[in-house]
C-alpha cells in the first residue's frame, strides 16, 4: 500500500472554514484510492477538529525545528508529501527531500495568498484594486515554494492564469484542483419557505471581518426597504468586536457559530458576501449555490467561481448597486427562482468530483512513473532547493541546537 501524508498548518476543521473541507476532499480521494493516509501537524489540538480516525486517517503531530520529524518521516517511508500551504513546505521541505528523496512533493496552496496580501494591502491603502505590488515578501517565499514542489494544486481558474502571466510557473508545475462535490438529490426549500439574508464565514479570516464591516455599513439601506428582514451573520471563532455589532433593533443579528452551514443557508432567501479583497475560491459561494440560495457578492467574491455559465450570483462591487441587487432578489420571487435554479446545475458541473478527483489522480500516477524526468527537466526548482532549502535547513538546525541549551 502507497503511503500519503500531508502536513498541515492547522488540524482540518471543515465546520470551521473552506480550507478545512477541501483539505478533507484530498485526503478522503487518497484515502478511497487505496492509499494509506496520514495528516501530520505542528498545530495544538482544536475541539473543533474533525475526527480522522473516524475516516481511517491517521493522526501524528510534529515539532517544528526538531529532528524528531526526520526519524518519523524515515520510518513512514511515503510515496507523496503534501504540504498544506507554503509555510509548512518551508519548515518541512528541506528535511522530505534529504530524508524522504524520492517521495512526491505536491504543494496545496489553498489560494494564492500574496494575491490575497496584496489585494488586503490596496484595500488599506485606498488603491484600486487591480494597482497591486506583487515583488513582496510572501510572493517571493511562495513562487519560491511552489517551484521547489514537484506539483503545486491551484484552486482557481483565475489564478492557475495568474500564477503563470505574472512569474516563470511552467504549466507542467501546477494543477487545476478546485473544489470537489458529489452529486446530491436534496430538495432546494422555495422562495415562500425562506426568510432573511445570510452572511458567513470564518472571523479569523480577514477579509470575512472585512465584509462583516461592509455589511454593516450597507444594511440599514436595505433595511429601510425591508422592514420585515433581518441579517443573520455566522462565523467561526466571532471575536468580541464582532458580537458587540448585534442590533436586535436594526435586524442586524450576529450570531456565530453556525449549528449547521447548511441549514442557515438552505433557510436563508438571499446570501450576502460583499468581500474586498481575498483570493481562491469561496466556500460560501459554493455552499450557496449547491443549495438553490441566491447570492449577492462582489466581483472578487465571484472570481473563479462560475465562469461562463449563468450565475447563481449577483455581482455588484458599487454600494448602491449591491443594495439594489439584494433587495430585488429577495422580493421578486420570479427573480429568485431563476437564480436559485442555476445554482445546483452549476455546482456540480464545474466542481464534480469525479472529474476533478481522476485529474488530480492521473497527474499523480504520471509523475510517480516519471518523477526522476519530471525533475531533471525543471532546472529552476531544482536550482531553489539546491539554495534556498540548505538556508532553511541551516537556520532549522540552528534554531534545534539553540533549544536544546
Amino acid at each position: 500500500m502507497k503511503t500519503f501524508i500531508a502536513i498541515g498548518y492547522v488540524w482540518p476543521e471543515p465546520n470551521s472554514s473552506a480550507a478545512g473541507s477541501r483539505m478533507l476532499q484530498i485526503l478522503s480521494l487518497m484515502r478511497a484510492s487505496g492509499y494509506r493516509v496520514l495528516f501530520a501537524s505542528p498545530a495544538d489540538d482544536s475541539d473543533h477538529a474533525v475526527n480522522l480516525a473516524a475516516m481511517d486517517i491517521e493522526k501524528h503531530r510534529i515539532e517544528l525545528n526538531s529532528s524528531t520529524f526526520d526519524t518519523w518521516l524515515t520510518e513512514q517511508s511515503p510515496d507523496i508529501v503534501m504540504f498544506d500551504r507554503f509555510m509548512m513546505e518551508e519548515q518541512f521541505g528541506w528535511r522530505v527531500e534529504k530524508f524522504a528523496p524520492k517521495a512526491l512533493r505536491i504543494l496545496d496552496m489553498e489560494d494564492v495568498h500574496c494575491l490575497r496580501d496584496a489585494r488586503h494591502r490596496a484595500v488599506k491603502a485606498g488603491r484600486p484594486a487591480t494597482e497591486l505590488e506583487w515583488q513582496t515578501d510572501m510572493a517571493f517565499r511562495e513562487i519560491a515554494s511552489l517551484l521547489r514542489c514537484d506539483l503545486t494544486l491551484v484552486i482557481s481558474e483565475y489564478e492557475m492564469s495568474w500564477l503563470q502571466d505574472n512569474f516563470p510557473v511552467d504549466r507542467s508545475k501546477i494543477l487545476y484542483l478546485p473544489f470537489m462535490l458529489s452529486p446530491s438529490d436534496r430538495e432546494i426549500k422555495a422562495f415562500n419557505e425562506r426568510e432573511h439574508f445570510v452572511a458567513i464565514g470564518n472571523f479569523r479570516h480577514a477579509p470575512n471581518w472585512d465584509a462583516v464591516l461592509q455589511l454593516r455599513e450597507l444594511w440599514p439601506n436595505i433595511r429601510r426597504q425591508l422592514r420585515s428582514a433581518e441579517l443573520h451573520v455566522y462565523g467561526a471563532y466571532p471575536p468580541k468586536k464582532a458580537t458587540q455589532l448585534d442590533t436586535p433593533g436594526l435586524g442586524f443579528r450576529v450570531k456565530g457559530w453556525a449549528p449547521s452551514a447548511e441549514a442557515v443557508i438552505s433557510n436563508a432567501r438571499v446570501m450576502l458576501a460583499p468581500l474586498r479583497f481575498g483570493a481562491g475560491l469561496k466556500g460560501k459561494l459554493l455552499d450557496a449555490a449547491t443549495l438553490g440560495t441566491p447570492a449577492v457578492t462582489s466581483g472578487i467574491g465571484a472570481e473563479g467561481m462560475y465562469g461562463s455559465e449563468p450565475s447563481p450570483a449577483m455581482v455588484a462591487d458599487e454600494a448602491s448597486e449591491f443594495v439594489e441587487s439584494a433587495v430585488a432578489l429577495y422580493r421578486d420571487e420570479f427573480l429568485w427562482s431563476e437564480y436559485s435554479a442555476r445554482g445546483p446545475h452549476l455546482a456540480i458541473g464545474r466542481f464534480n468530483e469525479a472529474i476533478h478527483g481522476q485529474n488530480l489522480l492521473t497527474r499523480i500516477d504520471d509523475l510517480l512513473n516519471g518523477l526522476e524526468r519530471h525533475r531533471q527537466c525543471d532546472f529552476i526548482g531544482g536550482m531553489l532547493r539546491h539554495h534556498s532549502l540548505k538556508s532553511t535547513q541551516y537556520m532549522a538546525q540552528w534554531i534545534e541546537a539553540k533549544n536544546r541549551h
